[in-house]
């Protein structure tokens, strides 16, 4: 796939992209609150989700002592170089909820 071709994709599916990553922003994955413990685990499940939904090959939640590890595999060749993507899906308290221009959960597009 060459650049005008991932330019062309990107394109394509932006609006699909977009959406994805509203609906996991609307999930209140915090994990310094107990209280928000299924909706952490919520979150892990829809990152797996996600990766399947990108064709990725073997995807795993695997538990921890803390919440769980997302874990994705796909191999193109196991002769090329490995790229490795690190990222977090849990988010910080949104306190003190005064200071937000509109609820921390409930993501708005802003046009700047």
């Amino acid at each position: 796939m060459d650049s005008t071709q991932i330019t062309n994709y990107i394109s394509a599916n932006k609006e699909r992209f977009l959406n994805e990553l509203l609906d996991l922003l609307r999930i209140p994955s915090v994990s310094a609150d107990p209280k928000y413990a299924g909706d952490v685990n919520k979150t892990a499940e829809a990152v797996k989700q996600r990766l399947i939904e990108a064709g990725v090959d073997k995807v795993e939640v695997s538990p921890t002592k803390g919440y769980p590890v997302v874990y994705g595999e796909k191999i193109i060749d196991p002769k090329k170089p490995t790229v490795i993507v690190y990222g977090h899906y849990d988010v910080q308290p949104a306190d003190p909820l005064n200071l937000w221009d509109s609820p921390p959960f409930e993501p708005v597009i802003k046009k700047t």
